[in-house]
């Protein structure tokens, strides 16, 4: 929805592809730039990533097997079966496991992992922020959204009153318990750092800060 004088009216074509393209790329280039820092992902891509290293399996499958499995979490939350809803999601992860998987590569050839600690630090920082931005755009313009971010929209508008950082944080409870288990069996953790802690606190906040403060036109349909 877009807000104009007031009133919402409905996205054209082009404003929907345009707002949709620019968040997957930018959720797609973030969470490679946390995951190529090696000093903490968002906790989705780190838990991807720990189970990935545990089963020797490509990240980029790992993503899009988490997604399936959250799929079916959402279903449950929302007690129907919607398919355009699960078209939705799987037309968002297909690309964005791709593209996480190619910039995670571009940035590790380009020797981001090999920085100093400081200019490391501050790309996962920027990282972890501009997740938080994609995701307030394509869960405002929600055309589809990837099933992690529509599990903590659901959470968000049919559990916690609209309250953004609540509902992240309550959807970290899959990913975490991935991060516990790989642990048990292996005694040792990839792409969990101080990015993932901080990613943890304020990834929450910055999406409900983006809310009101980037393409500020775009509108909430808290209709779930």
């Amino acid at each position: 929805m877009y807000a104009e004088n007031g009133a919402l009216r409905k996205l054209t074509v082009f404003e929907t592809l345009f707002y949709f393209i620019i968040s997957i790329l930018l959720n797609g280039l973030a969470n490679a730039l946390t995951v190529a820092t090696n000093l903490g992902s968002a906790i989705w891509t780190a838990s991807a990533a720990n189970l990935a290293s545990y089963l020797h399996s490509g990240l980029g499958l790992i993503l899009f097997l988490y997604g399936i499995i959250v799929i079916f979490v959402n279903i449950v939350l929302l007690r129907r079966v919607d398919m355009r809803r699960i078209i939705g999601n799987l037309i968002f992860i297909m690309p964005f496991s791709y593209l996480v998987q190619q910039f995670t590569k571009m940035f590790v050839e380009l020797g981001v992992g090999r920085l100093p600690f400081g200019p490391r630090i501050a790309l996962d920082l920027v990282g972890v922020v501009l997740i938080g931005v994609a995701v307030s755009i394509y869960q405002r313009v929600r055309i589809v959204l990837h099933p992690n971010d529509d599990l903590s929209y659901i959470l968000r508008f049919s559990f916690f009153h609209g309250n953004a950082a609540i509902g992240q944080y309550v959807s970290y409870t899959l990913p975490l318990l991935v991060v516990l288990f790989c642990w048990l069996q292996t005694k040792s953790l990839v792409a969990i750092n101080i990015g993932t802690a901080i990613s943890l606190v304020i990834q929450g906040p910055i999406t409900g800060w983006s809310d009101k403060h980037v393409f500020t036109h775009l509108k909430h349909r808290p209709t779930i």
